[in-house]
């Protein structure tokens, strides 16, 4: 780390207030000079405790940056990571207001739900499927907290890999005729086509993410727990989404999720 205590909490409580008031901040990168990936996990963490101690509850993980255009964007190679909690958690097919959120987008996804603890040395995507009781497609809405997108990787992950909150279909139990890796994701808004992927575009397969989550949080003792879920990669790219749009997401062998923004 190149901050200290003092500098983690003040760049965690530029971020929390920038949260709650949709109001973004400059980059933390160019106030900060120096400031390193570790840092940027410390602030991470500083919010995620301080909503914790307030009651909200830990319910999933996401892994971000799991394309390879994206990571090219920020000049790294490998992804982030950040954390899920209850209150961002959204109904399919409800209405969220706009002014929750600073710039939001949306990104179709795969989660997966555990029934048994992710840990090992390694941890492979065929521990993954074996531990997972059921996958999910899910619309991620992501928001930068940071004005006008103006990312680093230190940013992102310091601003909880840019994740705002999460739209789950039901359900489906993962079987063997499931193919994560050759899933068709269709991405729409209002009723247009926006975009396409398959889910060999996130690390090859959405379980090698989902791994290499489980690989990453084992070095600072955190597993993976029964009953969290994990959100594993966009298929696609995000898309904007403003006041009136209606965005959906379909995975094949999955179905379909939705939002209102309003």
């Amino acid at each position: 780390m190149t901050l200290t205590g003092n500098l983690i909490r003040e760049a965690a409580d530029l971020l929390d207030s920038a949260d709650a008031a949709a109001a973004p901040v400059a980059p933390l990168t160019e106030r900060y000079r120096g400031m390193d990936v570790t840092d940027a996990y410390a602030i991470q963490r500083t919010n995620l405790a301080r909503r914790l101690a307030s009651g909200r509850t830990l319910i999933g993980h996401k892994v971000g940056l799991t394309s390879q255009p994206m990571q090219a964007l920020l000049g790294v190679d490998e992804p982030d990571f950040g954390y899920i909690l209850d209150d961002m958690l959204v109904r399919h097919g409800a209405s969220v207001p706009r002014s929750r959120f600073c710039a939001p987008r949306v990104e179709p996804e795969v989660a997966f739900l555990l029934r048994e603890p992710l840990r090992g040395d390694p941890v492979t995507a065929h521990d993954v499927r074996a531990a997972t009781e059921a996958v999910a497609v899910a619309l991620e809405i992501v928001d930068s907290r940071i004005a006008d997108w103006r990312l680093t990787l230190c940013d992102t992950v310091a601003d909880n890999a840019s994740s705002a909150a999460v739209v789950l279909g039901p359900w489906v139990p993962l079987t063997d005729d499931i193919d994560l890796a050759g899933a068709h994701a269709s991405l729409c808004l209002n009723g247009r086509h926006a975009d396409e992927g398959l889910g060999s575009a996130v690390l090859g397969d959405p379980a090698n993410a989902v791994a290499w989550l489980a690989n990453t949080l084992a070095p600072l003792g955190t597993d993976i727990e029964p009953g969290q879920f994990i959100m594993s990669g966009s298929f696609t790219a995000a898309a904007f989404v403003n006041a009136g749009d209606i965005a959906s997401a379909t995975i094949s062998g999955l179905g379909t999720v939705s939002l209102h923004i309003v």
